[in-house]
């Protein structure tokens, strides 16, 4: 009878190609996640980087004085609100004014001034009225391309007028108004009220 010989030699070599195949592919699958996964920690370093500038750096800066009116006389004369002038710092971007959240601490006393979305229209001449217990915007300067509008850009300056919630600041009262851009850091304005006080005075 003839005898059968089996030559495993091929089905050897078969073997080894699909297992370098195999470590091939899973190299290759390797090394792109690990790419992608280096790439997406490269693009959240950069966007966290930048947004933590813009969250550090304030882009309102207050110009000249801060004005406070007072009401009544003698003793009972009280601040009745401030009025100050806000432009960007250089380079900074364009702010819309009416997205700044404006926060009065005095004492234990902490509120959230509303904005005036009704009072505070800029008018053709620039001047705007803002409702008592409101801040808004009283008037506008260097208005560019010359249309008014509550965007706060590079050379423009804004005259806020900030009133104060249902509390009479007497003489020598220390009180803080915070003013939160949407983008940037707080700017507060810390002020006490004058041992005398004229119907506008200069704190």
């Amino acid at each position: 009878m003839m005898k059968l010989f089996k030559n495993e030699d091929a089905f050897t070599g078969l073997e080894a190609a699909i297992v370098l195949i195999a470590f091939v592919v899973v190299a290759a699958v390797f090394s792109y996640v690990m790419l992608g996964a280096g790439f997406y920690a490269t693009q959240e370093a950069q966007r966290t980087v930048h947004t933590g500038s813009q969250q550090a750096s304030s882009s309102m800066e207050i110009i000249g004085n801060v004005y406070g009116h007072a009401q009544g006389t003698g003793t009972a004369a009280y601040l009745d609100y401030i009025e100050f002038t806000v432009g960007n710092t250089a380079g900074g971007s364009p702010i819309d004014i009416t997205q700044t959240l404006v926060t009065y601490v005095c004492g234990e006393k902490s509120d959230v001034i509303p904005y005036d979305t009704t009072g505070s229209i800029v008018e053709d001449t620039g001047t705007g009225v803002i409702d008592s217990g409101k801040w808004g915007v009283n008037k506008t300067y260097n208005d560019v391309g010359g249309t008014r509008n509550k965007l706060l850009e590079p050379g423009e300056q804004f005259v806020l007028r900030v009133y104060f919630p249902d509390q009479q600041l007497r003489a020598d009262t220390r009180f803080s108004v915070n003013l939160q851009p949407a983008i940037g850091a707080a700017y507060p304005i810390k002020k006490t009220v004058p041992a005398t006080l004229y119907p506008m005075n200069v704190l």
